[in-house]
């Protein structure tokens, strides 16, 4: 039953348009503290602490343990190496409870990058990331944050395939402009 409800839910997730992300380029991006989980333990992840590290990769997904997320945070800690050789910082967010977040931090984020819940929404809908057919889930969007609070990129699509490979051109980008490499 639980594999005929996650195919469900990727059929009915992908069945719905994309659209884009609504918070364009330079903007500010909205400022959050979350429960997050890395490897299993829960902790408060801070975007404002995270930007005096470097740029923060920020992506939205609908939910925990379906197949294009767990294919996103595969691929995501697959990368985390090179984002971490560039400074930057990778949290994934999605409505799902803490609990369920602490075991996919683990086995599907391998425990490589933390994953924050939105259980109420609030951050989904400042980042306009929302899902428009099913409002209770995020829109799949990912974001670059540069250290002064500002995106530099935003990506909306469902299908997990460019996601990470956007967002490390980003921060590459970013990385030579500001450090000169």
């Amino acid at each position: 039953m639980r594999r005929s409800l996650a195919s469900a839910l990727t059929a009915l997730l992908l069945a719905a348009p994309g659209a884009h992300a609504a918070l364009p380029n330079g903007a500010a991006a909205p400022d959050f503290t979350a429960e997050a989980s890395l490897g299993g333990n829960t902790y408060s992840f801070s975007l404002a602490a995270a930007l005096k590290k470097g740029p923060v990769v920020l992506y939205f997904y609908p939910a925990a343990f379906t197949p294009g997320c767990t294919t996103e945070a595969h691929d995501f800690a697959k990368a985390m190496p090179q984002f971490k050789a560039l400074g930057a910082t990778v949290i994934g967010v999605s409505h799902d409870p803490i609990a369920k977040l602490r075991r996919f931090s683990v086995s599907e984020c391998r425990k490589q990058f933390p994953v924050a819940s939105d259980a109420t929404g609030e951050i989904m809908k400042e980042y306009d990331a929302v899902l428009a057919k099913h409002p209770a889930y995020a829109n799949r969007t990912s974001y670059v944050i540069a250290p002064d609070g500002r995106i530099i990129y935003s990506y909306t699509n469902l299908n997990p395939a460019d996601h990470v490979a956007n967002t490390m051109a980003v921060v590459r980008r970013w990385d030579k402009e500001h450090k000169g490499t």
